[in-house]
């Protein structure tokens, strides 16, 4: 009987230090707060060196689905268009396995993906590309990931460990997933 008491005790503490614990990290690591608060401010998307060539870019609203996503992604994300291309951009200060490849994205919504292959732009840049259709309608989606540092990736599994384990110098955050999106004319 008496271990059986231990044994609630031990229970019931452990629940009040998982319903208190985010109370106490901000105090025992003040720069986990900082993250924290950096994170609740919206990315400057004006300032943003992202789009592929000069042009106006307009923000979309976030669908319901995006929106449920963002809720839950450590980050940010928006949705642009230059009347011809469309971009997802996702920011992040953190490595997560919330940011996966395009490719995963399009399947599950139904589309036929082709095999991607890697192609560099005029500006240097290195971006994973692949048709997807559905309903006879192609779409040419072109991502990449980078930082401020000049670090690049075309893979959200490259990107990921490397984040996670730091193993390249200038692979620190924040960092940037650009999905690029456009109609291929047939």
């Amino acid at each position: 009987m008496r271990r059986a008491n231990i044994g609630t005790a031990l229970f019931a503490a452990l629940l009040l230090l998982c319903a208190l614990w985010p109370l106490v990290v901000p105090w025992l690591h003040p720069r986990a707060a900082a993250v924290a608060e950096k994170n609740q401010a919206a990315p400057e998307w004006a300032e943003a060196q992202w789009l592929p060539h000069n042009g106006t870019r307009i923000q979309l609203p976030l669908s319901a689905l995006e929106q449920r996503f963002a809720r839950q992604f450590p980050g940010h994300i928006g949705r642009f268009t230059d009347g011809r291309q469309e971009w997802i951009v996702r920011v992040m200060d953190q490595p997560t396995r919330m940011l996966h490849p395009a490719s995963d994205c399009f399947r599950g919504m139904g589309y036929e993906v082709a095999t991607a292959h890697v192609r560099l732009d005029q500006r240097g840049q290195h971006w994973r590309c692949f048709k997807a259709t559905r309903h006879g309608k192609t779409l040419k989606v072109c991502e990449r990931i980078f930082n401020a540092h000049g670090a690049q990736w075309t893979e959200a599994s490259s990107w990921y460990w490397s984040a996670l384990l730091n193993t390249q110098a200038n692979s620190g955050g924040p960092w940037w997933a650009v999905t690029q999106v456009e109609q291929v004319q047939e």
